[in-house]
């Protein structure tokens, strides 16, 4: 009877430990879970900046991201210094189609000669932003591709370095040996920090391709990162890229959107087709030199934007 007591005893002293255990467990979760979403709501408010058409003083449109609708987005990689409101070093448009889970990534030449929308002026499509911000970017790049662009991603390249350190950085698959001043990237397979990234992203007379190959690089670094940042591993450092990402992107996207986003870009990260020019001619005029896109081959990546978007 009492070796009875006794093992009943043990067993609910055993329960109570379990039940305080999953208890403490559950508390510290639930904590975090509270603690992240304080810090994601926080980000959110500071990134999320709505985009104001540059002829007038109300909102664009905002448009909801869904399983079904296709959207494109347009990305500036904004070199900013002091006392300069900075030149879009990168301009990529990614278009994205829902329903059949793909996505077309097109790197815009930055000294691409065009007209500058709501700046009465033809000059080199990177100097939008420097003209007229977020808001002129956008209503060059709709003008010179034809087609809308419903969101906008802004990154500060000084910051996007910081964003790759916190992921533990990023491995892609160089198509060829580079060298610029101390710095060596060997032809395959590399992993580059956020200094080595950046440096990276940005050679250009080095590359035989000149911008071209530079694009190439670009677009490789930015797939790496969003693979990344999309993998458990850098899940578990979301607040310490929440806070860099905050402090160095800005958006048209809602929270709800990227919750969208992020179950779609698993689904189409092996279905992303890279567009490129490859037909236009350099040329100086007034003794600055120009990118002039090709008619033809301009009208057919227009088309084959439009068409993906439809």
């Amino acid at each position: 009877m009492e070796k009875n007591m006794k093992r009943s005893k043990e067993k609910k002293s055993k329960k109570k430990i379990w039940l305080w255990i999953v208890g403490s467990l559950l508390a510290i979760f639930l904590i975090f879970i509270g603690t992240a979403y304080y810090t994601i709501q926080k980000t959110m408010n500071k990134i999320n900046t709505p985009l104001i058409e540059s002829a007038g003083d109300e909102n664009k449109e905002q448009k909801t991201v869904t399983k079904k609708d296709p959207f494109s987005v347009l990305m500036l990689g904004v070199d900013e210094r002091k006392n300069d409101s900075g030149r879009s070093d990168t301009m990529i448009v990614i278009t994205v189609n829902p329903e059949k889970q793909t996505m077309k990534m097109l790197s815009i030449p930055r000294d691409t000669r065009t007209e500058i929308i709501g700046h009465d002026s033809v000059d080199k499509i990177n100097h939008a932003y420097a003209f007229g911000g977020v808001p002129m970017a956008v209503d060059t790049v709709e003008h010179f591709l034809d087609i809308p662009i419903d969101y906008y991603v802004f990154i500060n390249m000084d910051g996007f370095l910081q964003i790759i350190d916190t992921i533990g950085g990023v491995t892609i698959d160089n198509d060829m040996d580079l060298t610029y001043d101390s710095y060596h990237y060997p032809k395959g397979e590399i992993t580059l920090d956020g200094e080595n990234a950046l440096i990276f992203s940005r050679i250009r007379y080095e590359d035989p391709r000149g911008d071209f190959g530079r694009q190439i690089r670009q677009r490789q670094i930015i797939e790496a990162v969003l693979k990344k940042a999309s993998s458990t591993q850098s899940l578990l450092k979301a607040t310490d890229m929440l806070d860099v990402v905050g402090d160095n992107v800005r958006m048209n996207f809602t929270m709800k959107d990227l919750i969208q986003l992020q179950s779609m870009y698993k689904k189409m990260d092996r279905n992303i087709d890279q567009l490129s020019f490859k037909e236009g001619t350099g040329k100086t005029i007034d003794h600055i030199w120009y990118y002039i896109p090709e008619e033809a081959e301009l009208g057919k990546v227009q088309s084959e934007l439009k068409a993906h978007l439809q």
